[in-house]
């Protein structure tokens, strides 16, 4: 009779256990369904499940792939010129990114901002910058200060201000609060503790992210050039003006291969900030 009623709580914790394992996978299978109902309602508003439609443009784009090649490099010579300005940009946005950021990350992470005032302003800015695409930023730039690489920089540094800025405070949030507090205790000022209990912890992250963000700042400056911001992208948009499709196709071939060469100075200096 004891062994009974010893058991009966048992079953019925294993019955609960059961039952809410039950609950949580239909939750699970819900949310699943109501994610593939929402893709494929994109899917159709935006053509891509017009069979006819797409059949129909395979045979142009083949046709546009066939006059690309073979790659035309007849003017390779003109190009390391618009390349250096694009690689010129890059670095010099994300410089500005980061410089920026920093102060940013730092108002807008909760355990750093001085009050919810300033948190809150800080993230509204950030979102702001994000919102804005680099190339609408650039058209108004261009609008600004004229033609050539100034314009792309600022279009590219204070777009990459949202999203750096972010990442930063994200990074400052998710700190040990350990090093901070005994930063704090020994009578540290704000700054004090910023550099000595938060900044250690988090360079790695920040680093990290400069780099990704350098190599987003590469491939998006050659679209600033479409702008009038310089850059590679002044000699893409002539080359399809004239459509000169060997010399697009050449272009794109010489970007490609820079990007590759950007990534992987990217990853080499990610390892060494490690």
């Amino acid at each position: 009779m004891t062994r009974l009623l010893t058991a009966q709580p048992a079953l019925t914790n294993a019955e609960d256990v059961l039952a809410e394992d039950s609950k949580g996978r239909r939750k699970l299978l819900l949310q699943i369904a109501v994610v593939a109902a929402i893709v494929i309602v994109s899917l159709w508003m935006t053509g891509m499940l017009d069979r006819s439609r797409l059949t129909s443009g395979l045979p142009a784009i083949g046709i546009l792939g066939t006059e690309m090649f073979p790659p035309d490099f007849g003017r390779w010579r003109d190009w390391v010129g618009p390349l250096v300005e694009t690689l010129a940009m890059s670095i010099a946005g994300t410089a500005l990114a980061v410089a920026l950021s920093l102060p940013l990350g730092f108002l807008a992470a909760r355990n750093t901002s001085p009050n919810k005032v300033i948190y809150q302003v800080s993230r509204v800015v950030l979102n702001t910058l994000r919102s804005i695409p680099e190339l609408i930023m650039g058209i108004i730039f261009v609008a600004a200060v004229g033609f050539g690489m100034l314009p792309g920089v600022l279009a590219l540094g204070l777009h990459s201000v949202g999203m750096v800025g972010k990442f930063f405070a994200e990074a400052i949030e998710h700190a040990h609060p350990a090093p901070i507090e005994a930063t704090e205790a020994s009578g540290a000022t704000s700054m004090q503790v910023i550099l000595h209990g938060v900044l250690p912890q988090v360079f790695p992250q920040f680093a990290d992210v400069s780099m990704y963000r350098w190599e987003y700042n590469f491939r998006a400056s050659t679209v600033m050039g479409m702008v009038g911001a310089g850059g590679i992208g002044t000699e893409l948009v002539g080359s399809l003006r004239l459509l000169d499709y060997p010399q697009v196709s050449a272009v794109l071939l010489v970007i490609l291969a820079c990007v590759t060469v950007v990534d992987i100075l990217s990853n080499m200096l990610r390892a060494k900030f490690r």
